[in-house]
């Protein structure tokens, strides 16, 4: 006999109080922690539990018996179903307050460290089309939004381009207009979308892995420049045919393409790190510029996706690098060596170490295109490669600047880097809870001088934050 399902309660007239991790607001009922998403602190609700465990539980918001008085009314369509962008209900004022917090409240908690005083968090001066980069999904399975489920009527209709639904990896909700990149990403997705209804192209089903339109990526650049790479799956004859009359049409439409290119992937998931891509028209790269030097990005390179914002970020990283034109700076987890070549005009040398070998070749590439000669790179585990006998090959380095992953450095990169025993470090990070154990970890012999967050990713939670520590006397 199947155990009858336990009915979870439905919490009346419940007043929202903080912001918490993960963009959802967090309510107490008792000694009962609820988050909540969709919501914002002052708003009154009733919630319905979705999950209960012993001393949280999760919720959604089913009534609304009050409106914070600082709540932002959402401005795009998608928002609470799409799953990005949750702050919308936010002002940006209140965003950049809660963010500001969220690194306070790590650094604190988690690092247990002393602290000087944390600077004002830098907010981004675009907060809408502010993202150089788009991935959009073609699925044949379409999210019905509640609306339509309700309307219980079949839909001819199931194909669409737009992003993965949260929670379900095969469905994606179609985008008719997203805010978060220039509004030529929206003309250039929408037209492909006609075009493939209008000519009966296959959307891709990831279960039984058929169809043929995948995946696009669309680039902006600060120069103008603009990629799109449409990925497929070609099986059988004729559909490279097809690909190709697609691709034509997209060059016809959008002449302002400089960079058009495919993928044939025929693989079971969508990254292309291992695939050739193939050049339709124009060239295989776009470029960015900061500050006079130009950064050649390929489809497989990585850049800072708010170009904007990365430039402060950049200028707080060097400015606190304190560098005088005499120092050898090691710069880890490089990238596409975007802060080395930064930076290197000011130091006398700049090492890079990236894992991705396709990112290093971008860097070198960089270098070479702005007259860069003082910079050294290096693909591979950073772990494997910064080691006490590299340390002991290339110089002890006076400063080193760190840019890791979200899972932040392996304990043997800050063995190394507490061996190597640089006179600064700058701590460049996209989640401060893992930098703050790290600060933990490097404070027997380095001391916190300077904290500044930037906010990359408005009407997100994410933020980056920048540390200085220097060494103990």
């Amino acid at each position: 006999m199947a155990r009858k399902k336990k009915e979870l309660p439905l919490l009346e007239k419940v007043t929202i109080t903080d912001v918490a991790a993960e963009g959802k607001a967090l309510a107490k009922v008792n000694d009962l922690v609820v988050f909540v998403p969709y919501v914002v602190p002052g708003d009154v609700v009733d919630l319905q539990v979705k999950r209960k465990k012993n001393h949280y539980a999760e919720a959604v918001a089913v009534k609304f018996h009050e409106y914070s008085p600082v709540r932002a009314v959402p401005f795009c369509q998608h928002y609470g179903v799409c799953g990005g962008c949750k702050w919308q209900c936010l002002p940006y004022t209140e965003q950049i307050k809660y963010k500001q917090k969220q690194v306070t409240d790590n650094l604190t908690r988690i690092g247990k460290i002393e602290l000087p005083e944390i600077s004002p968090i830098m907010g981004s001066e675009k907060t809408e089309f502010y993202r150089n980069k788009l991935e959009f999904t073609f699925s044949n399975k379409r999210w019905l939004t509640e609306e339509e489920v309700k309307e219980d009527v079949k839909y001819d209709q199931m194909n669409a381009v737009g992003f993965h639904i949260p929670g379900a990896f095969d469905k994606v909700l179609a985008i008719d207009k997203c805010w978060l990149q220039d509004d030529i990403s929206n003309q250039i997705r929408n037209a492909i979308r006609d075009y493939a209804y209008e000519h009966n192209y296959s959307f891709f089903n990831l279960r039984s892995q058929e169809g043929m339109l995948r995946n696009l990526m669309i680039r902006t650049s600060s120069t103008g420049e603009l990629m799109v790479l449409l990925q497929c799956k070609i099986v059988e004859e004729g559909e490279l045919d097809l690909m190709k009359r697609l691709l034509t049409f997209v060059a016809e439409r959008f002449p302002q393409i400089t960079s058009l290119l495919y993928v044939v992937n025929n693989k079971c998931n969508d990254t292309i790190n291992d695939l050739d891509v193939m050049v339709f028209k124009g060239n295989d790269h776009i470029f960015e510029e900061m500050e006079g030097l130009r950064f050649k990005i390929g489809a497989k390179s990585f850049y800072q996706t708010n170009s904007g914002q990365a430039y402060n970020l950049y200028k707080v990283a060097r400015n606190f690098a304190r560098l005088t034109g005499n120092e050898l700076v090691y710069d880890l987890y490089t990238g596409t060596g975007t802060i080395a070549n930064f930076v290197s005009r000011q130091a006398k040398k700049v090492i890079g170490i990236e894992y991705v070998p396709e990112a290093i070749e971008d860097a070198k590439v960089n270098s070479a295109i702005n007259g860069i000669d003082n910079t050294l790179f290096y693909a591979g585990d950073m772990k494997d490669i910064l080691t006490q006998e590299f340390i002991s090959q290339h110089g002890r380095p006076d400063v080193i600047i760190t840019d890791p992953p979200r899972a932040g450095m392996h304990d043997d990169v800050i063995n190394t880097i507490l061996f190597a025993e640089p006179q600064r470090i700058v701590y460049v990070s996209c989640n401060p809870a893992t930098q703050a154990r790290d600060l933990s970890l490097l404070d027997a012999k380095y001391k916190v001088m300077a904290v500044q967050p930037v906010d990359m990713f408005p009407h997100t939670h994410h933020v980056e934050n920048v540390v200085l520590l220097e060494k103990r006397g």
